[in-house]
């Protein structure tokens, strides 16, 4: 009886959590202008509307900028924080290391405040510069959780008989270390990039007037005939977002198949 209680529930959540997921495809192949039932027909031209709208393409742009540019960041930080962590001691290692994660748990909207409260006492004009800035914060502690699990799957014996051998430790990480990572430094920047691509809260405090897309997207709700436009982009973003970390879970577990570890779980 309780295994079929929990088949219930698992079933309602899963129908509560991606109907509405499932929603976005339909309507943004009908031919209306009215998001209800019953359908009025199947068109692509909301589609194609997409690609004349050169606000639109704007918002894509400084999302692209700001994606590649948090995804190279953060997993630079992540990289360094990782290997810190699983290969030295040092003196307030837990506590550092809770303050880096800290924005796991903070809400998003606490972030942003804090942030454009800083920025504005420094002075400093909202831009895509910004939210790369509180991006970075955030997609961090992610690229951290990634790249622990990778740097502690690691056979410590392989750096230990290169440096036996005669290579350096920077050598050492450059040839050994990072290519048996490699896995999880693309699943890190991937999940990174996914981040930084469909975060809103932290982009509408900082972007200023270079909206990214999820800022768009937001303020074209306000017209109704936009919705369907908007329906067909979130089509797109959701296969993007599902192809992006099906990826990185793909790269996460190869890398700790690689380093001979053993898989505790991850995104999928």
């Amino acid at each position: 009886m309780r295994g079929r209680g929990f088949q219930i529930y698992a079933i309602c959540y899963l129908i509560f959590l991606y109907a509405p997921i499932a929603l976005l495809p339909i309507f943004a192949f009908n031919n209306s202008t009215v998001i209800s039932f019953p359908l009025s027909g199947f068109t692509t031209q909301w589609f194609s509307q997409l690609w004349t709208d050169t606000s639109l393409l704007l918002a894509v742009k400084h999302s692209l900028i700001v994606a590649v540019s948090v995804s190279i960041l953060a997993t630079c930080f992540g990289v360094f924080a990782a290997r810190a962590t699983t290969r030295y001691a040092f003196p307030m290692k837990q506590g550092l290391m809770g303050m880096i994660m800290l924005p796991l748990v903070l809400p998003d909207i606490i972030i942003a405040v804090s942030l454009l409260v800083v920025l504005m006492q420094m002075g400093a004009s909202l831009s895509i510069l910004t939210v790369i800035l509180g991006h970075t914060l955030i997609a961090t502690p992610f690229t951290i959780a990634i790249l622990n699990s990778a740097f502690q799957s690691l056979d410590k014996s392989l750096e230990e008989a290169a440096i036996d051998l005669g290579e350096t430790p920077a050598s050492t990480f450059r040839l050994i270390i990072l290519p048996l990572v490699m896995p999880g430094i693309i699943s890190s920047l991937l999940i990174a990039f996914s981040i930084s691509l469909d975060e809103y809260i932290i982009a509408a405090f900082l972007s200023g007037t270079e909206a990214t897309l999820p800022v768009y997207i937001f303020a074209q709700f306000r017209f109704p005939n936009k919705v369907p436009v908007i329906m067909a982009l979130g089509t797109i973003l959701v296969c993007l977002s599902i192809a992006l970390l099906t990826i990185a879970e793909y790269f996460r577990r190869r890398g700790i198949a690689k380093a001979g570890g053993k898989d505790t779980g991850g995104f999928l």
